[in-house]
């Protein structure tokens, strides 16, 4: 018997080839927080403790986003303004915003404080089809701000509905106390603050900016190899911005996935291709940060790279928590299809968290981590501007949002 049946709904299962894994009037038997029965809804079994009839509307896995910033307090208002005004990344600094002006102000708020606004937008990303999604730190770049972020991305996961996957991004930038001492700010991270966050169990996972203008691949490959001493899995910020062939490096270490990648070379993208990492693009900082240069899609594409999709979401660049809006920029920006748009949030987005076992498809046996849109066509999640509207989403078998429907009252 099932706890809930879903029935009558069209089917995104993802789970196979073929596209979008559709069943058509399907249906899918949840029992025990697990996906106990999917397929036709003629053949489903009909003992159920409850049953919803969702009249077509397009089911998908719960959405997995797999590489976001959300953990922070102030909104970037100076960098909106400055960015939407034309400005460039490399304006920001000197107008009061950019990354290091999020570090100053991070490190002044309390735990409390920014625990609060990010639950806050981690409930709304949410509401928008996340049950499982990536969170960094980066925005203290010190040791007690950075082990504060981690441990409020291990709060959000305890607290809310969601799956939380914690993420030590002290190589996002340089330290303003490391001020041209890069290197003792790489062994800084290495002795000091990656052990302690190891000790306490905060991180699952390592990133980093491998860049000109951040870190270099051998100052990268001393945090990586700290990283694997404790058994961690890594990725990587990767040629955004030039062709530093970082894209190579997190291959080099087998890394779950290299993000961003505009300039990434035909060089780079083999070796990611061996390497089976995956491609994360983010059409978010694409667009806000006036990016000319489109990442590989096609050479992605051709050597099977797979292409996963997230938010990115941040106070700097991609403020926003909504992956349907997210998948609908994919398409237009980077001319992906809808359905490798859907994949990019689904079985791509689970595959760059190492969590493609247990996260991005519907199947029997899997947790029934899913999301119901307000659409019947599963291309329709991208189709508007905004992405469509996720009307529920279920998370290990319990139904955790409802959107109301619209009430208006007459003047």
């Amino acid at each position: 018997m099932f706890d809930l049946l879903l029935t009558h709904a069209t089917v995104a299962t993802m789970a196979d080839a073929s596209p979008f894994g559709l069943v058509r009037d399907g249906a899918i038997g949840i029992a025990e927080g697990k996906i106990a029965w999917v397929g036709p809804a003629a053949q489903a079994p009909k003992e159920a403790g409850a049953v919803r009839d969702l009249r077509g509307k397009v089911v998908t896995p719960g959405l997995v986003d797999p590489h976001t910033h959300i953990v922070y307090g102030e909104e970037g208002l100076i960098d909106f303004e400055v960015l939407s005004q034309g400005g460039q990344r490399w304006d920001l600094e000197s107008k009061g915003g950019g990354v290091g002006a999020l570090v100053k102000r991070t490190r002044l708020l309390s735990e409390e404080a920014i625990y609060a606004a990010s639950r806050a937008r981690m409930s709304r990303l949410i509401a928008n089809g996340v049950t499982t999604v990536e969170s960094k730190s980066g925005a203290g770049l010190d040791r007690d701000t950075e082990l504060r972020l981690m441990r409020i991305s291990r709060a959000l996961g305890c607290d809310l509905p969601v799956t939380v996957v914690s993420t030590y991004l002290g190589a996002h930038g340089l330290a303003p106390e490391y001020a041209g001492r890069r290197d003792d700010y790489v062994a800084f991270m290495c002795d000091d603050v990656l052990p302690e966050a190891v000790r306490q169990g905060l991180v699952d996972q390592v990133d980093g900016f491998c860049d000109r203008a951040g870190f270099s691949h051998e100052q990268m490959g001393r945090l990586f190899d700290k990283a694997r001493s404790y058994g961690l899995p890594v990725k990587l910020h990767a040629d955004q911005y030039t062709d530093f062939g970082a894209g190579a490096v997190v291959a080099k270490y087998r890394g779950l996935s290299a993000d961003h990648l505009e300039f990434a070379s035909p060089a780079t993208v083999r070796a990611m291709a061996e390497a089976g990492t995956v491609a994360t693009l983010l059409a978010g900082a694409h667009l806000t940060l006036h990016e000319t240069q489109k990442p590989p899609v096609e050479l992605f594409r051709a050597l099977g790279v797979p292409m996963a999709l997230a938010t990115n979401s941040n106070p700097v660049s991609s403020p926003t928590v909504s992956p349907a809006a997210q998948m609908h920029l994919a398409c237009y920006l980077f001319r992906l299809t809808a359905e490798e748009a859907l994949r990019g949030f689904t079985v791509n987005g689970a595959r760059a968290l190492g969590l493609g076992e247990t996260a991005g498809r519907i199947a029997r046996g899997r947790a029934a981590d899913l999301a119901v849109w307000d659409t019947d066509d599963p291309r329709g999640i991208a189709y508007a501007i905004g992405g469509a509207a996720c009307l529920a989403v279920v998370k290990d078998g319990g139904v955790v949002h409802e959107a109301p429907a619209p009430q208006f009252n007459r003047p």
